[in-house]
């Protein structure tokens, strides 16, 4: 299309906008012929008839990359000046400083069509509401993106063919430097390396990197760091270790000796203006060379300290195997559901002042809203998996108390080692401050004074350190002598002791637990199931009934429930709370027994009383033995009394009930005494007994 006929009117009245980008600082610095070239199309902008007034030039994407527009304010403005009508013709020296996605590139030129705008680069100038422009400018974007794509292709290409050599550079890690070669060697620094050996061997030993931090502050030792840039580049400083240095050396696969190359992968969606990254699986990884260079520890070492991290994370899902805490509860982090084969959680109950663990699957709950699959009270079940492991460990205790005292050896060495070499440390920067004072010149006393203030507190750090090893040598632990052997373990002998002292901590015996013990599940139906699966592969199951509900527990026996049914047939309330407290029987609760509940536990068993039972024989009450006799209620009781009738006190209230006669009725003779006419033995020594 001719440039003539292509610019109309309406497009001169409104802006002509210069597009100007390069893709880095450094080519803006460097590359400055292309930016002036950019420049220069405001010439031609000139030539179609643009007013210089009406020409604006937008220069704030230099330095960034075309491949997104998610960080250039200068695109976004000119695709919505566009899309508001304003811009009359849009510049830019190639496709590719506008955009290399084709996305954004056919956005703009759809915008571009709607609004009747021209687009002009070092070929030409384009109309994008004709066919033929924008098919040739929808090549155009397709070409740019491609050749990004071969551009990138080809770095990354180099990059991995290099990679896969092992002579890719990588900053060297902390512990290691390049040699004159370029090869990676161990730090000839001892301090350093002493340091990162420590740090391996406490996570060895505590299992997770919170508590190598806190032994690090807990011994004070100093964690060296280099200086990665500046003009310090490469010094050796001190300060206090921390948890994300320990996860990051854990991590690196370079202490194992091994060279590896692609373990992450980058995520095409930008969130927040930062990409994504994704750790991936050892099968994965794009280059793995082992044993490439000297290192700290061992690949299998490596690969059990990532097991143990995995165990130790906090959210790794479900299955998670999480570190030991101070909680009493002994299975916490072990404990897998029998029904959906989850991780069980803990909760703590308090029970008459002790708090009680809880074992509870509520992870379907959770996330469904849905009732928990089970929960068990772990009180039983911790003392059933430790009685186990008291019977299984006892007989090869004495062997592992021999290794915890070589171990605790080894430790204080390390320990030792790491405070000497930071001592040495200490005194070398005195030294070093010492003779920067002594080849000063006098005269200049300026320099002569820093320098010295710089001496003296070199030596006091020096001081303060060696005051504190000598103090922490005075209460370290002697060698351990074969008679000391001989002791301690006459006294691991007797294991059960030392596990159920309470002076051991909950946290120790979890650990314990953990060499032996792989995972224990529960299942809870007519019983209570323990499956436990030992390191070794073999598994042990332990069954018990399942654990009675709150009323249960205070319901009282049943065996005491059918004395009190026997008992109810022949005696009084009160006479049977005596017969039991004879027999030293307690209710539920524990508490003795008493009329009123024995009354209680009548009525709620549903066991008739001495009363009923007469009543049920038949027996009558005194108003209706004195009608059947036809006399008055006080004259048949004196019958009863006196032993005319047979009668006994059927309650703790004195009530009277009568045997039903089965000869001739009594009959009233006045002025004839009772004793003359008695049928039966008095009853008084009844009625006193029953009284």
């Amino acid at each position: 299309m001719s440039q003539s006929t292509a610019v109309t009117a309406d497009h001169l009245r409104r802006l002509a906008f210069l597009y100007v980008r390069q893709s880095s600082l450094q080519q803006v610095q460097e590359h400055q012929e292309s930016t002036a070239r950019q420049y220069a199309l405001k010439r031609r902008a000139l030539a179609l008839g643009w007013p210089v007034e009406r020409i604006v030039v937008i220069d704030d994407d230099l330095g960034l990359s075309a491949a997104s527009a998610a960080e250039r304010t200068g695109f976004q403005r000119v695709v919505a000046d566009v899309g508001l009508g304003r811009v009359g013709m849009v510049m830019g020296l190639e496709v590719s400083r506008l955009a290399r996605n084709s996305s954004d590139w056919h956005r703009l030129l759809e915008i571009c069509a709607l609004s009747e705008t021209l687009i002009l680069d070092e070929d030409g100038l384009y109309d994008p509401a004709h066919f033929n422009d924008r098919l040739l400018l929808g090549l155009k974007g397709t070409v740019s993106e491609a050749e990004l794509h071969v551009l990138r292709a080809r770095l990354v290409g180099g990059q991995l063919n290099k990679a896969r050599r092992g002579e890719l550079w990588m900053r060297a890690p902390l512990g290691m430097v390049f040699d004159a070669g370029g090869r990676l060697m161990l730090d000839p620094d001892e301090q350093v390396q002493g340091a990162v050996r420590l740090v391996f061997d406490t996570f060895a030993r505590a299992g997770s990197a919170g508590a190598v931090v806190r032994y690090f502050q807990e011994q004070q030792i100093a964690w060296p760091r280099r200086v990665p840039k500046g003009p310090r580049l490469g010094a050796l400083v001190f300060g206090e270790l921390e948890r994300h240095r320990v996860l990051d050396i854990l991590h690196n696969p370079r202490y194992a000796g091994a060279y590896v190359y692609g373990r992450t992968r980058q995520r095409k969606l930008r969130l927040a203006g930062q990409a994504g990254y994704r750790r991936l699986p050892r099968e994965e990884w794009k280059v793995f060379l082992p044993d490439a260079h000297p290192g700290y520890i061992t690949w299998t070492q490596f690969e059990a300290n990532q097991e143990a991290l995995r165990a130790c994370a906090q959210s790794c899902g479900a299955n998670r195997r999480s570190a030991p805490r101070e909680g009493v509860a002994l299975l916490q982090g072990l404990v897998i559901c029998g029904r959906c084969g989850r991780r069980m959680t803990v909760r703590y109950v308090v029970s008459h002042g002790h708090p009680e663990p809880l074992y509870r699957c509520q992870r379907r709950g959770i996330e469904r809203a849905e009732p928990e699959c089970q929960s068990l009270p772990g009180a039983a079940i911790d003392r059933a998996v430790s009685d186990l492991v008291l019977e299984t460990v006892t007989p090869a205790s004495i062997d592992v108390a021999v290794e915890v005292f070589e171990e605790l050896r080894s430790r204080a060495a390390e320990v030792d080692r790491a405070k000497r070499a930071q001592i040495a440390r200490l005194r070398e920067d005195a030294e070093l401050a010492q003779r920067q004072f002594l080849l000063v010149r006098p005269e200049n006393r300026l320099v002569a004074d820093n320098l010295e203030r710089h001496w003296n507190k070199a030596l006091q750090r020096v001081a303060a350190a060696e005051e504190a090893y000598a103090g922490a040598d005075k209460t370290r632990t002697p060698p351990v002598t074969p008679e000391m052997q001989e002791r301690v373990a006459a006294l691991v002998a007797d294991l059960p002791r030392v596990w159920n002292d309470p002076r051991t901590p909950a946290r120790d015996r979890k650990r314990m637990l953990r060499l032996l013990i792989e995972d224990v599940t529960l299942l809870r139906d007519d019983m209570v199931r323990v499956s436990i699966r030992w390191r070794g592969g073999a598994t042990h199951q332990i069954e018990y009934p399942l654990p009675l509900a709150a009323p249960d527990l205070r319901r009282t026996p049943a065996a005491v429930v059918e004395q009190v049914r026997a008992l109810a047939t022949e005696q009084t309330d009160a006479q049977i709370a005596d017969t039991l407290n004879g027999r030293w029987l307690r209710t539920g609760t524990g508490l003795p027994f008493s009329r009123l509940r024995v009354r209680m536990l009548r009525e709620a068993y549903d066991i008739n009383s001495y009363a009923e039972h007469l009543i049920g024989a038949r027996w009558l009450t005194a108003p209706q033995m004195a009608e059947l006799l036809d006399v008055h209620p006080a004259t048949a009781k004196r019958y009863a009394h006196e032993g005319v009738l047979r009668a006994v006190r059927a309650d703790d209230r004195g009530t009277l009930l009568f045997e039903p006669p089965t000869g001739p009725l009594p009959v009233a003779h006045p002025g004839k005494r009772l004793r003359d006419r008695r049928q039966h033995p008095k009853l008084v020594s009844h009625v006193q007994e029953g009284a």
